[in-house]
């Protein structure tokens, strides 16, 4: 069993429009987000071994106030700059290299991919996954090389707005 959480940014500022979108940072609304989000996935007794992350500031930081929340060392985020700009089949290709010494990972990235892969593998249908939304996947696979739209279902939604407003 192999376990993903595609886990989308938290909320980006626009504040400053000569800043690349590479470049955006979280705003305030992110910033509180990022880290309670985090928190609620540290709650679920989810033991991730990965992180892998999109280039872009605003999933970086993200990812590194998970990480921090479930209690990960900054080395285990990866940055992986074919989850920016990525379509769906750059995210899976991404997963379908992982090592399978990893069982659970997480994907911090972009929408709209995200809602995308989410409707992947359910038959409910995700309008949009929301800044720091995140969905789990469980795949019952024993190689990361097995990964894809059939070997899987998502069994977990969450966003901000259902704990935090």
């Amino acid at each position: 069993m192999k376990t993903v959480f595609f886990i989308r940014h938290a909320k980006s500022s626009w504040d400053n429009p000569s800043i690349s979108d590479m470049d955006r940072p979280l705003n305030e609304r992110g910033l509180r987000d990022a880290p309670q989000m985090g928190l609620k996935l540290k709650q679920l007794n989810t033991n991730i071994d990965l992180i892998v992350s999109s280039p872009a500031k605003r999933a970086f930081t993200t990812a590194t106030f998970f990480a921090a929340a479930l209690g990960l060392p900054p080395e285990k985020i990866v940055l992986e700059p074919r989850l920016y700009e990525a379509m769906s089949e750059d995210v899976i290709s991404v997963i379908n290299g992982l090592s399978d010494e990893s069982h659970v990972v997480a994907i911090f990235g972009h929408n709209p991919t995200f809602t995308f892969i989410a409707n992947l593998f359910t038959e409910d249908f995700i309008d949009n996954i929301p800044t720091c939304g995140v969905c789990q996947v469980d795949a019952k696979i024993n190689s990361w090389k097995e990964f894809g739209e059939n070997s899987g279902r998502l069994t977990a939604f969450y966003y901000p707005k259902q704990f935090l407003h």
